[in-house]
């Protein structure tokens, strides 16, 4: 490369720079060197770190990504096994349920008959029950129990929505609040509807494989609670 051609540099013969200004008696020479200038921040000697941090960001992203993948995968999973568990339910109506023996004569079952066909209208049920219990030492307590088997892919959004219609016969069920479902699973609420002997409890479960619902006159809401956990272990079973 020729003098001329360095920018900034003494032109032939001494002349002064590009500037016009002369240059000093006593200035110090500028010695080009041979080797390519390096105009960046590189640094060739922390390049073999940063690939090694980048390497290590990047595995980290994958396995976060696989860990997320495989959380879903996990969830799909547990939540088809629920699904699977719990679909084929089977309810019944027993003669006895500890103290409490079911009511067969002809205005229990022709309520009881209005409970399960004004339920059955408001979901799509495979089948379908309706049956009043009471205690012989104490009749003016019965448990009026409807519902039915179908399945269900988000039974505590179904369950909502029952206590919701539920209302239109009954008033509104208010402090709606969930309870223990016991061994069998799903989910289990009870709050209180306005009657003409005072506030009625009213409690329901719903798993994948059944809804059912259920009136306590004359008993709080906790007692409703524990007894409809007890009734449903002796009404529904599984294959």
């Amino acid at each position: 490369m020729s003098d001329a051609h360095v920018t900034g540099g003494a032109a032939a013969g001494g002349s002064a720079p590009a500037t016009g200004q002369p240059y000093a008696d006593n200035a110090p020479l500028i010695e080009l060197s041979e080797e390519p200038i390096e105009l960046s921040n590189h640094d060739p000697d922390g390049e073999p770190e940063r690939k090694l941090l980048r390497s290590r960001r990047a595995r980290w992203a994958l396995a976060v990504a696989l860990a997320v993948g495989l959380a879903g995968v996990g969830s799909l999973g547990v939540a088809g096994w629920r699904v699977a568990q719990q679909k084929d339910a089977d309810l019944a109506t027993p003669d006895k349920i500890g103290s409490l023996v079911r009511d067969d004569r002809e205005r229990a079952r022709s309520t009881a008959d209005y409970l399960r066909s004004g339920f059955a209208a408001q979901i799509d049920l495979d089948r379908s029950f309706g049956a009043v219990y009471v205690d012989p030492d104490d009749e003016s307590r019965p448990v009026l129990v409807f519902g039915g088997a179908t399945l269900l892919w988000q039974p505590e959004r179904d369950l909502d929505t029952l206590f919701t219609l539920t209302a239109g016969d009954t008033g509104e069920v208010t402090d709606i609040r969930e309870v223990s479902a016991g061994p069998l699973r799903g989910v289990m609420k009870c709050g209180a509807t306005s009657g003409e002997g005072g506030d009625l409890p009213v409690c329901g479960w719903a798993d994948h494989g059944s809804v059912v619902m259920a009136m306590f006159p004359g008993r709080t809401v906790t007692d409703a609670g524990n007894l409809l956990r007890a009734v449903r272990e002796k009404i529904q079973t599984r294959p």
